[in-house]
């Protein structure tokens, strides 16, 4: 659970990377939208009503003709965390993957919210609950409500909740999405896409535990999302095969969002936060 104390821990946070966080996170944010801008976009003739101060007065010298200038509009960033609330992100101790996803979803939030920039947050599973965009402490603080009353539960819709959500990236955005990402490849190769050509950070959050598998014997293993059971004998050979295609399907997601443009990190649970936002931001 995240309570008010995680924001004290993030405002210490905000002063130990905030030169990182300024290169790394806001960048260039010019918008084709005209308006009072600094970059021109394009000319017209003069019209009574229009603003004097924007004629320019070369073009006037060279054409005889009055014309003013169209600018592009600096547009705010659109900052957007998605969490995996499906039944596997309940795994972990003592913090979940789903607590942890959630913390450093708070912390993009409070880093957008200290450069003034809009955010919005959404959780998916089975269902997908998206939340509007807006700035503030206010915003923060539903958004923790959000992520405290959630109790992971449900098949992960990826795909669908991807394809549900591609409408709500309407602009320049940046795009921070957070699982365990223990789907079929297929599904993320069909899902990851619907997320554009955007800056986008993919994280994956795993527990040493399930990354370990450190057991051996005689086990009932339950699927946490389609509760589905079944009783087998881990051996340190099945131990070993397990860990060799849990590897080999990180490699496949990271060369997936290598190919899309998108920053790939793998992270477990028991790594500092801090040191974790200072990996992904760095």
């Amino acid at each position: 659970m995240i309570d008010t104390t995680f924001l004290q821990q993030l405002e210490k946070f905000n002063l130990i990377i905030s030169k990182r966080v300024t290169s790394n996170y806001t960048g260039g944010r010019a918008s084709v939208a005209r308006g009072h801008g600094m970059i021109i976009k394009d000319y017209r003739i003069y019209v009574p009503g229009d603003d004097f101060r924007s004629i320019d007065w070369k073009v006037y010298g060279r054409t005889d003709k009055l014309h003013i200038r169209k600018y592009e509009e600096e547009r705010s960033l659109n900052v957007h965390v998605i969490i995996d609330a499906s039944a596997s992100m309940n795994f972990g101790s003592p913090v979940t993957k789903f607590e942890y996803a959630s913390m450093l979803g708070v912390g993009f939030a409070f880093i957008a919210m200290k450069h003034n920039e809009k955010f919005r947050y959404c959780t998916f599973a089975d269902q997908l609950q998206t939340f509007k965009p807006k700035r503030g402490r206010h915003q923060l603080a539903m958004m923790i409500d959000h992520f405290n009353s959630v109790k992971p539960d449900g098949i992960s819709q990826f795909e669908e909740a991807m394809a549900r959500y591609q409408p709500s990236i309407s602009s320049r955005s940046f795009i921070i999405i957070i699982s365990d990402f223990l789907l079929d490849i297929a599904q993320l190769k069909h899902a990851l896409p619907h997320l554009g050509d955007q800056t986008v950070k993919v994280i994956q959050v795993l527990d040493k535990k399930e990354v370990a598998m450190n057991i051996e014997g005689d086990f009932r293993l339950i699927d946490s999302e389609t509760k589905s059971s079944i009783r087998t004998f881990i051996s340190r050979r099945m131990r070993q095969g397990y860990q060799q295609r849990l590897k080999s399907h990180v490699i496949e997601l990271e060369g997936l969002c290598d190919d899309l443009g998108y920053d790939f990190h793998l992270v477990s649970t028991d790594r500092d936060i801090f040191d974790v936002f200072y990996q992904i931001l760095g």
